[in-house]
């Protein structure tokens, strides 16, 4: 996690020797108090998301009484690392004394500053002069240090708003915590594992908080307010620190491993009389408290506490965007109205976004503001609708989120909003009379708007029942569950409920005690499955037909009819059953009644068998160097070629199709005859030609099914190859350390699950989900292969012949049995999701190459 910032800036700022790993911040240190004054606008320092020229900062300490030490507070302003500030642009005040002691530091921030940044320095002969010379003599260092210490307290906000929540949520409430945790995790941009909302309650907070190191995601918003050493001249030398294995951090590598680059450089700049420690400021109101990673020294070098304030620039407004686009009508009225927004983490974890209202308007009327405050766990703004709660019906608002971020007016999206609906409220087409006694029913109901439904309840003779479970299924309707199992046959009502209505809308409905209306009977020749088709058919118990009684089994609704299979009790009865004339069945229903329907054994459905498969490159297919050790797996951009034979009928019909699809039928084709996809070797046999890439687009993958079909009717689903997805890889680098890890370059590599250099992946890389690089690292090859698991198919290990990759040549050329049995590192570390994009790539970068 980006957090880790902050220990860039302490090894920046700290004296010592490279190796040691840097502190984490948990030591408590003091206390500031800042304002800001923009005009005659003040705000704290927690609602200023970024300084500008001419702004007046008041600064002061916020000492304990007992404190005894005397500490200089040293306000200085930075041009940039290229450009010593003045000796006018640093102001030096003595806390334990004079005006400064009274009313603390007033300072204007200079025209041409970029930074600014607090000392705090224990009191001693020459101290001014000595921050002075650090600070004009290495103005490039601190530009540095403040640049990574705002970034690492943006990442801290998010992360500790992340983790007070949860801990909150798991304690107070488990299954709170299973709806809010997701909605936390969106608004923060947090990393989120839904497995763990699966294991027992006590266990929860613990898995949702485990490897805090990675929880925070890359977020755009963050990183454009304090630039990042991603960028810029020290790109190339920061990415090729990166690969190192001592600083392996997985995607935020870049970040760590410039550490003993720049603290080569700044060596020398611990001096006998200082030494720099850097603070982590988090915001309440107008106070900073700062944690330390070191503890302070008062012998020399003494230490000198460094406190980075908020970025001179253009402050950045959040781009904040509804969930949902187009967002759905949100009720106006509603209590509980939550706007959900996704796309800056820092509207939710700092309050930089504040005084945030709700805009009502609607065409001649005076504009409504509601207050509106961002919550996390929610999942987005938290309206007060408590205005709302009396007004006109069915009055429809454009609602806009406005107020302001730091100092400047902001506009955020808008959302359709409306009150509640009087009507008219009606059942959908032919629900009329869908309820039916002895059984739950669905109705739909209708009206203009039902984002305003409270609860909705079933009043009948017997009385009223509690509230009714619904759902909204479209912008105009919702479906009602009306339980009617013990009920009787007659008049009852819908009573629904609406926020800011005082009275509930009824619907009148009747329920009825019809039995079902039976239509016909359908069942193909060799088949011992047929289907009923009619109304209300939860009520047969059984069905004759041809001297076979057929029992019901899956019933389904469609366009208004239902649908039940039966299945015969004698299947070698039924498989005697010819195509013929009309017939008729006898259906019993389970009161006891019966009545007799049409039925028709229709010609058979076709039935083919699969006689082979192969496959080749398509002519858009790309040459791939990943050995596919299963035969059934067939490359996305391929060609399927197959073969089937013809078993019913026993010569294959002219207008026969193959129907192809996916496991779940999201995609599918057709081959025929008439497109050239199906072309019949004789009368029996016919080859099949399937382009996979044009037929189903980039993102089909998994298990491929065909079922033979005709006008008549279509066969059964039979499995055919499992379409895969596959990388191009261009490159492998390896450096001299024969225990460093290898650089693997190329396209689409989040289609790789993990990467092996041995077939039983005890040493593995595992990738992350949507990893969107173009290099990775991986385990150096021993054998002259590495072994891959693709995300379409990872109980699959393929191997990949590196003498085919630019560069693996001599690493193929170098594999031996005695190279195999050296002693082998560990594993890179797994790439993770990536640094937020603060600008472009070089091409060096874009191209993945060290």
């Amino acid at each position: 996690m980006r957090i880790r910032r902050l220990m860039i800036a302490a090894a920046v700022l700290a004296a010592g020797t490279t190796s040691a790993a840097p502190a984490p911040f948990d030591l408590a240190g003091p206390s500031l108090v800042v304002d800001v004054q923009r005009g005659s606008a003040i705000l704290p320092i927690d609602e200023v998301p970024a300084l500008a020229e001419g702004d007046r900062l008041w600064i002061s300490t916020a000492f304990s009484p007992s404190q005894t030490v005397h500490y200089l507070l040293v306000a200085a302003f930075l041009k940039g690392s290229t450009d010593p500030p003045p000796g006018d642009w640093i102001f030096p005040c003595k806390t334990w004394t004079g005006t400064c002691a009274r009313r603390g530091l007033t300072v204007t921030v200079p025209k041409g500053a970029r930074q600014a940044v607090i000392f705090l320095a224990p009191s001693t002969r020459g101290d001014v002069e000595a921050i002075t010379e650090a600070v004009r003599g290495r103005p490039g260092a601190f530009v540095r240090a403040t640049q990574e210490l705002t970034q690492a307290a943006l990442d801290h906000s998010r992360l500790t708003s992340y983790l007070n929540a949860i801990q909150t949520l798991g304690v107070s409430d488990s299954q709170a915590l299973k709806k809010q945790a997701p909605l936390l995790a969106r608004s923060l941009a947090i990393k989120f594992d839904e497995k763990c909302l699966d294991r027992i309650p006590q266990l929860q907070i613990a898995c949702l908080t485990a490897d805090q190191d990675n929880l925070i995601l890359a977020d755009a918003q963050t990183s454009s307010l304090a630039h990042t050493v991603s960028t810029g001249p020290a790109a190339d030398l920061v990415m090729t620190a990166a690969s190192t294995p001592q600083l392996g951090y997985g995607v935020y590598s870049p970040y760590l491993a410039s550490v003993l680059d720049i603290v080569r450089i700044l060596d020398s700049f611990t001096s006998a009389q200082f030494q720099y420690i850097p603070a982590l400021a988090t915001p309440h109101g107008n106070r900073l408290a700062l944690a330390l990673n070191a503890v302070p020294s008062f012998d020399s070098p003494k230490s000198v506490i460094v406190v980075a304030l908020p970025a001179i620039e253009q402050a950045r407004p959040p781009q904040l965007r509804p969930v949902d686009d187009p967002p759905a009508v949100a009720c106006a009225s509603d209590p509980h109205l939550v706007l959900p927004v996704e796309g800056a983490p820092l509207v939710f974890s700092t309050r930089y976004a504040h005084d945030m209202t709700l805009t009502l308007s609607a065409e001649g009327r005076p504009p409504i503001r509601l207050p509106a405050q961002a919550d996390a766990a929610q999942g987005g703004f938290v309206v007060d609708t408590r205005r709302m709660q009396s007004g006109p019906a069915a009055q429809t608002y454009l609602g806009t989120l406005e107020g302001y971020w730091g100092f400047e007016p902001y506009r955020g999206p808008s959302f359709p909003l409306q009150t509640a609906d009087p009507g008219p409220w009606r059942l959908a087409a032919g629900d009329e009379d869908a309820l039916v006694v002895g059984r739950t029913n669905t109705v739909h109901l209708r009206s203009r708007n039902v984002s305003c439904i409270d609860r909705i309840a079933l009043k009948t003779a017997a009385g009223q029942t509690p509230a009714l479970k619904w759902q909204a299924v479209k912008p105009d309707e919702v479906a009602v569950e009306v339980p009617l199992t013990d009920a009787q046959p007659g008049a009852a009502e819908l009573l629904i409920s609406q926020y800011g209505a005082a009275q509930p809308v009824s619907v009148p409905l009747t329920a009825y005690s019809i039995p079902a209306k039976l239509d016909r009977f359908e069942l193909h020749a060799g088949d011992v499955v047929g289907t009923l088709r009619g109304k209300r058919l939860d009520q047969v118990a059984s069905l004759a037909f041809a001297g076979t009684t057929f029992v019901p089994g899956t019933l389904s609704s469609a366009s208004g009819e239902d649908q039940l299979q039966m299945t015969a009790a004698d299947a070698t009865a039924v498989a005697a059953l010819a195509p013929g004339a009309a017939q008729s069945a006898v259906v019993t229903l389970k009161d006891g009644r019966s009545a007799q329907i049409p039925a028709l054994v229709d010609a058979p459905r076709p039935q083919v068998d699969l006689i082979a498969e192969d496959h080749l490159p398509s002519s858009a297919s790309r040459s791939s160097n990943i050995q596919l050790e299963d035969p059934h797996l067939l490359p996305q951009d391929a060609v399927l070629v197959f073969s089937v034979r013809a078993r019913v009928p026993e010569r294959l019909p002219r207008d026969l199709a193959l129907e192809v699809a996916s496991a779940d039928e999201s995609f599918s084709t057709r081959l025929t005859v008439a497109d050239g996809s199906l072309r019949l070797e004789d009368s029996r046999v016919a080859v099949a030609t399937l382009d996979a890439g044009k037929a189903f687009g980039p993102s089909a993958f998994g298990p491929l099914k065909f079922r033979p079909v005709t006008a008549a009717a279509a066969g059964d689903w039979q499995p055919l190859a499992t379409l895969t997805r596959l990388p191009r890889l261009d490159s492998i680098r390896c450096p001299a350390d024969p225990g460093a890890p290898c650089l693997l370059s190329g396209t689409d590599l989040f289609l790789i699950d993990a990467v092996s250099d041995d077939p039983e992946f005890k040493r593995s890389v595992q990738v992350a989900a949507g990893f969107p690089g173009a290099s990775l690292p991986v385990p150096r090859p021993r054998d002259g292969h590495l072994y891959l698991k693709l995300r379409d198919d990872p109980a699959v290990v393929d191997r990949v012949d590196v003498a085919h990759l630019d560069g693996g040549q001599e690493l193929a050329a170098a594999a031996s049995p005695a190279a195999s049995a050296a002693p082998h590192q560990p594993p890179p570390p797994s790439p993770q999701e990536p640094p937020a994009p603060a600008a472009p790539k070089s091409d060096a970068q874009a191209s993945g190459k060290p």
